[in-house]
């Protein structure tokens, strides 16, 4: 009898945000005069920027002539975008990353999933608290760790490690050894962001406990004050101890077109049990060219032409528009009295329900009387409990007409 990979029954529940459309969808069947405003899962509005969407005309057009076909790509992704993203994300900060250490993707869901793979199952994980649920749940169908601690309501193998608003939602070191140390920032829930002087002391945990950090830098473009990094890579000595993952996503608007990119340097390097020690590009390179055939041309073009002058250029008027939103979020809801956070560097809003309101009894309160979608913190991890989150992805007269509602409730 063939058996299952029992890791998968140690999930717990389903995934965050299938279950609130499942809440949102049931609703809607109810109530089908209601206009729904979705604030939760953070999908854009916005189209594409038009030098974007001629990119990938010209390449549908080249990929309708047989002179010009375009067939197997190179899997690692092609030269030409792999170039752009180290000109203009790595030499144009001062950060000296080469060509062949970006891998384009289909996107950094499945690279942050797909990276543990190349690590052993003994590995001790650790996560900020709360956390983008795909970190936890990967490692959990790997078989990386333990049971499901119903007291806690965290997995007993992972290190939890919480993020409050007295610590700024950046994590204290660890208070014991761990191997594989996730960290996302610009933060998704919470938008906050850490300074170089906070990722350095991360960057020395690592290097001094030959450790790897997984750096999740999906939403480094919606940054707005200059002394914040970009990329962890603008700490010293990072390079031999940090893996990056950005995307085009919510940069670019890519979340249907599907593209992104993982940075894995040469000087990385992870032991074996007997005791010499690996590099971990060629391995990576290896999983990436057995499991995945390379993001599609026509969706490379198209994150080529975000690079270009008149690229920057549209791209930066749509991250404007969602970070105008976010304003207009962080003011209303602080009028109101709510304790809120993030949105001056990152697209979400991070509030803290009050009156001892559970962060799905908020969510329900909100759907019912207002029509109004946002995310529950309890979602991201035990010290989600008590927050929602908001998402800046939306139209603007949309955002404002939600703002109301809730100031109205």
């Amino acid at each position: 009898m063939i058996t299952v990979n029992e890791n998968f029954l140690k999930l717990q529940a389903g995934y965050l945000f299938p279950e609130i459309n499942r809440r949102v969808a049931a609703f809607a069947r109810t109530h089908p005069e209601a206009s729904i405003i979705k604030m939760g899962i953070g999908d854009v509005t916005e189209p594409l920027a038009p030098a974007v969407v001629e990119a990938m005309h010209r390449a549908v057009d080249e990929m309708g002539k047989r002179d010009t076909l375009r067939g197997y790509g190179p899997e690692q992704g092609y030269a030409f975008l792999r170039e752009a993203v180290v000109q203009n994300c790595y030499y144009s900060r001062g950060v000296n990353i080469e060509p062949d250490e970006v891998f384009i993707s289909d996107g950094s869901k499945c690279d942050t999933g797909n990276l543990q793979e190349i690590f052993g199952l003994d590995n001790v994980v650790a996560v900020t608290d709360p956390v983008y649920p795909v970190y936890v749940d990967t490692n959990v169908m790997a078989g990386r760790t333990g049971a499901w601690d119903k007291t806690r309501g965290q997995y007993a193998g992972i290190v939890y490690m919480p993020c409050t608003a007295e610590n700024g939602f950046v994590p204290e070191l660890p208070d014991k050894p761990v191997d594989m140390i996730y960290l996302c920032y610009p933060n998704n829930p919470t938008g906050a962001v850490a300074t170089v002087e906070q990722l350095k002391k991360w960057v020395d945990y690592a290097r001094e406990n030959k450790a790897i950090i997984l750096y999740d830098a999906a939403y480094e473009a919606f940054i707005t004050d200059g002394n914040i990094p970009h990329s962890i890579y603008e700490v010293d000595g990072a390079r031999d101890v940090a893996i990056e993952f950005r995307s085009f996503s919510k940069t670019a608007g890519f979340t249907g077109v599907r593209c992104a990119y993982v940075v894995v340097p040469h000087s990385l390097k992870a032991g074996q049990k007997e005791g010499s020690s690996v590099d971990l590009h060629p391995i990576w390179s290896r999983r990436h060219c057995t499991k995945f055939n390379g993001a599609s041309y026509i969706s490379q073009a198209g994150a080529a032409a975000v690079y270009t002058e008149q690229g920057k250029k549209q791209i930066q008027e749509v991250i404007d528009l969602y970070m105008g939103n976010a304003a207009v979020m962080r003011e209303a809801l602080g009028k109101l009295g709510y304790a809120v956070y993030g949105g001056q560097n990152a697209p979400y809003i991070w509030v803290k329900t009050r009156n001892g309101m559970s962060s799905w009894e908020f969510f329900d309160l909100l759907l019912q009387k207002t029509h109004v979608v946002c995310t529950p913190g309890a979602g991201f991890g035990a010290a989600g409990e008590g927050y929602v989150r908001f998402s800046a992805f939306n139209l603007p007269d949309r955002v404002i007409e939600a703002m109301d509602r809730i100031t109205k409730l």
